[in-house]
């Protein structure tokens, strides 16, 4: 290996990084505030790529009609949990969110699919697109176990993460999708190529991250949220709405996911069950740092990329199997460190 060639794995491995910080996070903001390992993290990625993909070919994404379906479900679960006191004031707002708002969306995107060639506004109708889907995905899967223990938790993420892989296997078919990049911009540094669609991928990775920091940091919802995280009981009991916590944390990690699908599909091939695998890098991140940690995360989620973009040189039919085996010892060192502790009753 010569210094161009380390320059260029470098350069891949901070790029896939990048995206498998966003990704790290997502899971470690969900898991925090509602204890649920999210598997279908990896959906939400194929979702926004495939969306994305889509828009920009000129038609219409199943997943707009997707959101609609599981809006009207989710409307139909707080009909029936309001059934012995009924509130009009909470169920026009849960009819606005769970049938008007995926409707109007349906029609947003009906009229700009085949109307619109401008990439920004595909991408930005894209993420409006699947981040309802998030929301609707935690009244009707999960909302209802949310007190449940985290082994059912799990299960429960197993089965809705091969509901939704079918569902995008019915929505996209079987065949591979790619999109355009962003932006077409290309320069030389040096011996790298950079492009447009790197340059995207750095900036709306550190943009989201940084906004992440200072909605935890500075924002009164971002504390509560950090506050369900620390100890749920002790939310509810100072008056904060733990349910809607679990929705804001689910809203946020399906947005990130379809950006993080969004930003990948120009770059390479996305299949309707390509976004586990991605996920699941993520996820090495997320445990690298104890599910509880966004810097270590993101961290960790850069030295995964550029371990497996060392692997895919050194040894490219093992690389997804050394990039997995970076957890075991960091499992190891901590079944000796932590201390057992009894999960938490509510």
């Amino acid at each position: 290996m010569n210094t161009t060639i380390l320059l260029f794995l470098l350069q891949d491995g901070i790029t896939n990084g990048a995206i498998y910080a966003l990704l790290g996070l997502g899971l470690v903001l969900v898991f925090a505030v509602t204890r649920i390992i999210l598997i279908p993290q990896g959906e939400f990625i194929t979702y926004g790529a495939l969306t994305y993909a889509t828009l920009c070919a000129g038609k219409m994404p199943g997943t707009a009609r997707l959101a609609v379906v599981m809006g009207i479900v989710a409307f139909a679960f707080d009909l029936f949990a309001a059934r012995r006191a009924p509130q009009a004031r909470k169920i026009i707002r849960s009819l606005l969110v769970n049938v008007a708002l995926p409707v109007a969306i349906l029609g947003l995107t009906a009229f700009v699919a085949g109307h619109s060639g401008n990439l920004i506004v595909n991408f930005l109708l894209s993420l409006v697109i699947v981040a309802p889907i998030g929301l609707y995905l935690y009244r009707v899967a999960y909302q209802p176990i949310a007190h449940a223990s985290v082994l059912v938790l799990l299960i429960a993420s197993v089965g809705v993460h091969l509901a939704m892989q079918g569902l995008g296997l019915v929505f996209f078919g079987a065949e591979g999708m790619r999109a355009p990049a962003i932006s077409e911009l290309a320069f030389g540094l040096g011996p790298m190529r950079i492009t447009g669609q790197n340059l995207a991928v750095y900036g709306i990775a550190l943009a989201l991250i940084v906004a992440l920091w200072l909605f935890f940091g500075y924002t009164l919802y971002g504390k509560a949220l950090r506050a369900t995280a620390v100890n749920r009981l002790g939310a509810r009991l100072v008056g904060i709405r733990t349910t809607l916590s679990g929705q804001a944390a689910f809203l946020l990690a399906s947005v990130i996911g379809a950006v993080s699908g969004a930003l990948i599909v120009p770059m390479t091939t996305i299949y309707y069950d390509s976004g586990f695998l991605i996920g699941l890098k993520g996820f090495v991140a997320a445990i690298i740092g104890g599910l509880g940690s966004y810097p270590v995360t993101a961290a960790a989620a850069i030295v995964v990329g550029i371990v497996e973009a060392m692997s895919s040189f050194y040894a490219s039919d093992y690389k997804e199997v050394i990039v997995f085996t970076l957890i075991i010892p960091v499992l190891f060192v901590r079944s000796l460190s932590a201390p057992a502790v009894e999960e938490e009753k509510d």
